[in-house]
């Protein structure tokens, strides 16, 4: 391949993986398009569903019960304990107005500091200022509009003075009575007690949830695992139904099938096996009879019929090479690489010009000798009908990516779902080395689909065909 050749090949795939890469993301886009926008925000796993469901109620509960604890428990009781504190402070005000003098004073402080749990002092000859501080909080503005209503005088509230302690200053007429009030008698823990709880309780509910809801998602991921490895043609053996009634149904159904699958393929490959025996000795007895003919007079017909026989033998063949399936080749860790690397060199033996890109270290679970004829059967149409084939393998989002390019006629776009069916092909003649048997994408696309793959054709960038084989990793 000169270099010029190999320049527009470059050029070409590069120009084909980006479209590719356009018709991916384009497809993206329009799933997200079509998607409702509330699902986009929603889990995507059974797990995160089934954990919404259980934690989402929960959670609404807890908080309308917050709701209704504040709107409720904390705005009583609050009110209550600041007009039970404005309630003292107006007793003790009123005492010291009844009583004026020194010894009334003395007796007022002494009673309530013994009796309401309040410090009281009087500071004789002091005035508030005028402006006072604007309260904040909910705790203060509820003391603010309880003294309003209670005592009725000027008053600051200064929650700094010293920790859990609130002092109130009063203006009285003499002078100002300020009172110390711990917090105690304005404020109950019950609030944070209450919401220790409820966060605490959802916490508990929450880790109970994802235990539980692990060990029921479990058993779906299993039969989900082991549905994927039979869908890609794997061993599923060690295969056992657990969990929930419906989950152990699904699982019964899933072996039943499995079983039933299995006995098809056995069936079909013992019924093969005879009519593959049953098919040849009369072939044999044909050829040998056809070969034992020795008129002269009759050469051309004979000529004729050997024709015949071996397209007969080819077709027979080619039949029971795609009903048999490979079906009884055990899957095994397989280096895709040095599997590319035999076919191609196979190929090139039959005059085939190939080149080969593939990474080193491609090992996924393959039946070896069914992949080898898939890719061989593609690379043999290739040599047939453009004598130069491009093959490149890379991994692309949990698959292998197997291309198959050259630069032949191609294939109508109207004609490439209709070539994969059996006997099907583009050449109408009888010329076997022409037309082949049409069985060979057949066969190529049951390999790739009884791996859990699939094959699809489309434009070569080298101006011929490509043919696309995905293996799930």
């Amino acid at each position: 391949m000169t270099a010029a050749g190999s320049g527009r090949a470059d050029n070409g795939g590069a120009g084909a993986d980006g479209a590719a890469a356009g018709r991916a993301a384009a497809r993206r886009a329009e799933r997200r398009r079509r998607t409702p926008f509330l699902k986009r925000f929603l889990p995507r796993t059974l797990f995160g569903r089934s954990l919404l469901i259980i934690v989402t109620p929960v959670i609404l509960a807890q908080a309308v019960a917050t709701w209704i604890f504040y709107d409720r428990h904390w705005d009583t009781v609050t009110n209550r304990l600041a007009y039970a504190v404005a309630g003292d402070i107006a007793t003790v005000i009123a005492m010291l107005e009844r009583d004026p003098s020194q010894d009334g004073r003395d007796w007022t402080l002494a009673t309530a500091a013994r009796t309401t749990d309040l410090i009281v002092t009087v500071e004789p000859d002091q005035i508030l200022p005028d402006k006072r501080r604007e309260l904040s909080g909910l705790l203060e503005r509820t003391l603010g509009k309880a003294l309003d209503e209670r005592v009725g005088r000027p008053f600051t509230i200064n929650t700094r003075v010293a920790h859990e302690w609130y002092e109130i200053r009063v203006q009285m007429a003499d002078g100002v009575l300020s009172v110390m009030s711990p917090e105690r008698r304005l404020f109950t823990p019950t609030s944070y007690i209450f919401i220790l709880w409820m966060v605490g309780s959802a916490i508990v509910l929450f880790a109970v949830a994802i235990l539980f809801m692990r060990n029921q998602i479990r058993p779906i991921k299993r039969l989900a695992i082991a549905a994927d490895a039979l869908g890609k043609g794997r061993d599923v053996s060690n295969f056992k139904m657990e969990g929930a009634t419906e989950v152990r149904q699904a699982a019964s159904a899933f072996l039943l099938m499995r079983e039933r699958i299995q006995r098809q393929i056995n069936q079909r490959t013992e019924m093969l096996a005879g009519v593959s025996h049953d098919l040849r000795t009369p072939l044999t007895r044909m050829k040998l009879a056809l070969d034992m003919i020795e008129d002269p007079d009759l050469d051309p017909e004979v000529e004729e019929l050997k024709a015949d026989v071996a397209e007969m033998e080819t077709m027979i063949e080619g039949y029971l090479a795609f009903a048999r399936g490979e079906g009884t080749e055990a899957v095994q860790p397989t280096d895709l690489t040095r599997l590319l690397n035999e076919v191609a060199a196979g190929a090139r033996r039959d005059g085939t010009e190939v080149t080969l890109t593939a990474p080193d270290g491609l090992i996924l679970p393959l039946r070896p000798n069914a992949v080898r004829r898939c890719i061989a059967n593609l690379l043999v149409n290739a040599g047939r009908h453009a004598g130069t084939a491009w093959v490149k393998a890379e991994p692309k989002d949990g698959i292998i990516e197997i291309t198959v390019d050259d630069d032949g006629p191609g294939i109508p776009a109207y004609l490439r779902d209709d070539v994969f069916k059996p006997f099907f092909r583009v050449d109408s003649s009888r010329n076997l080395d022409t037309g082949g048997s049409g069985l060979g994408l057949t066969i190529a696309r049951d390999v790739a689909r009884g791996h859990g793959g699939d094959i699809t054709l489309d434009d070569s960038p080298y101006g011929g065909l490509r043919a696309v084989i995905r293996l799930p990793v």
